[in-house]
């Protein structure tokens, strides 16, 4: 039960990426948010792997470090999965009460699962009753494998945090689309976070996300598509994805992301197209990018071509209140992609549902 005149302790976001770590400290105020704070730290290629936790110290590190330089003061804080660790899906359950589910959910959700059911973490929600009067209701269920949550609770309390919620990627996005894209009834939306290692693509309907899918594709895949085609360093080739001139440029930089956009952009029409055959009358008016892969050149018209849905790239501070003066506004244009899930997760507070 939330008491309205209990205030809600302030969080830290931390979204735990695989190249990168982003901090988002939000307050909430009668206008609606306010950011207090912002950073992004550089995380070495092995340290996360497929959303995996590999060395677990550098992270560790690299969070202290963040929390240092930006005087992160409060200790809750908030941070998220994805991967294949991640499992979530629309699934049908006979009607019954939110507390009956709860009770009955380990059994029902058995056949869903791809790992052993003690091995995981489960969450649900209820999406509402079948519209074809079968006695079924509609649960959008969310498993998350116990050792991977621990290993990122374990290096959050390293740091010398207290973690009380952790999310996952694609409902981060989607509080972040509430606050700064409402969505006008009978809209759907896709979101395409595009991480370094790992794109999540989500459809959401009438404010509630119904699918997901992770394909392991990101932004590395064309820093190194790059390299390889132009022989160049993999720091001046992450440059040149983004549009910034680096020594050696010449003609096959075009080719070489192309090739890997034709591929990703396939994969999410791939993608969309498995939602929409399964899903029947229902379409998607809108996709929506985010991650810093979506910042890589022609990339958002490419797809927008292969799967002639209008496109565009979200912005996560367009609806917030941001101080002038403590915050550059070229800064912050530059900055947005890589934000998205962190402003989400910014937005969670404990004993929230």
């Amino acid at each position: 039960m939330n008491l309205p005149f209990l205030k809600k302790k302030d969080v830290a976001a931390f979204d735990i990426g695989s190249s990168s770590i982003k901090l988002v400290q939000m307050n909430q105020t009668k206008k609606g948010w306010e950011l207090v704070k912002l950073g992004m730290a550089e995380l070495p290629p092995e340290a996360i792997v497929d959303g995996s936790i590999i060395d677990a110290m550098t992270v560790t590190n690299t969070l202290r470090d963040l929390i240092k330089a930006h005087g992160v003061k409060v200790k809750d804080a908030v941070s998220s999965l994805t991967g294949h660790s991640v499992i979530i899906k629309k699934v049908s359950f006979p009607a019954m009460t939110e507390d009956e589910l709860a009770e009955s959910i380990q059994w029902e959700a058995e056949q869903y699962i791809p790992f052993p059911i003690t091995d995981v973490n489960i969450d649900f929600q209820i999406l509402g009753a079948d519209t074809e009067g079968r006695g079924q209701m509609d649960v959008m269920l969310v498993a998350v494998k116990k050792d991977v949550i621990n290993d990122y609770t374990n290096v959050i309390k390293e740091a010398g945090l207290n973690p009380v919620v952790i999310d996952v990627d694609s409902f981060a996005l989607e509080n972040m689309m509430e606050i700064n894209y409402p969505v006008a009834p009978g809209e759907n939306i896709a979101m395409v976070n595009i991480g370094a290692s790992i794109t999540s693509i989500s459809v959401i309907l009438g404010g509630l996300t119904i699918f997901t899918r992770s394909i392991p594709m990101g932004g590395n895949q064309f820093t190194e598509e790059i390299q390889r085609q132009m022989n160049i360093s993999f720091k001046d080739a992450e440059e040149m994805k983004v549009g910034k001139k680096a020594p050696g440029a010449d003609a096959s930089l075009p080719a070489a992301i192309e090739t890997i956009s034709t591929n990703l952009a396939f994969e999410v029409k791939r993608s969309l197209d498995f939602f929409l055959g399964g899903s029947q009358g229902s379409y998607v008016n809108k996709i929506y990018l985010s991650g810093g892969g979506s910042k890589v050149t022609g990339l958002q018209n490419l797809m927008q071509e292969k799967t002639t849905i209008p496109i565009e790239i979200a912005n996560p501070f367009k609806n917030l209140e941001v101080n002038a003066k403590t915050f550059d506004k070229e800064t912050l244009k530059e900055q947005a992609p890589f934000f998205g899930v962190a402003v989400g997760l910014a937005t969670r507070r404990f004993a929230d549902r």
